[in-house]
């Protein structure tokens, strides 16, 4: 009698364990549709590749350092350089001249400070001029000597757009010229 109570337990035993069977990994079909994705619309601008503020940085060092050829190197040959006066200059030859001649007669020494960097990527043109593609926005203060002496502060903003080969087409700069043209005795 024994035997048969520790033959039923160890039967009761393995059958409890015997519940632990794998689980089944077969799938069953469904008629479920899989979902697409949902897009993202795209946005009306994003930030753009860094290497435009790498870009800008080395200008505003190759301009310090009078090193106008260097400079123009980042300009399209159709370039237009605009300031907020109304006044600009189209074609990398001309802006080249203009700033040669204003590195070696006019000024004397200039460097600039508390620079600030935002590149944009515009993928949909706004209500206004603004134009898609890579831009570069930029602060920064600028200390100036003139070549008569006289010494200015002033802040700058500047915009570059760059074409499809990374090379700045337009750049539009912000600045009172008001200042600077009574440091230069032109009222």
């Amino acid at each position: 009698m024994r035997k048969t109570l520790l033959l039923a337990a160890g039967c009761c035993f393995l059958l409890a364990c015997g519940g632990n069977k794998p689980a089944d990994t077969t799938t069953t079909a469904t008629t479920d549709t899989v979902k697409p994705v949902e897009q993202k619309p795209t946005p009306q601008s994003e930030f753009a590749d860094p290497k435009f503020t790498e870009i800008g940085k080395k200008n505003l060092q190759q301009l310090s350092s009078g090193d106008i050829d260097g400079w123009m190197s980042s300009f399209a040959d159709n370039a237009k350089y605009r300031w907020s006066s109304g006044d600009s200059l189209s074609g990398k030859a001309a802006i080249g001249a203009y700033w040669k001649d204003r590195r070696t007669k006019v000024i004397d020494s200039i460097t600039f400070i508390n620079d600030i960097w935002l590149p944009l990527k515009v993928n949909k043109p706004q209500k206004g001029p603004d134009t898609e593609g890579n831009w570069l926005l930029s602060w920064y203060m600028v200390n100036v000597k003139y070549k008569n002496g006289k010494k200015l502060m002033f802040w700058v903003h500047s915009d570059m757009h760059f074409d499809a080969n990374d090379k700045i087409d337009n750049f539009i700069q912000y600045l009172d010229r008001a200042p600077i043209n009574k440091a230069l005795g032109m009222h």
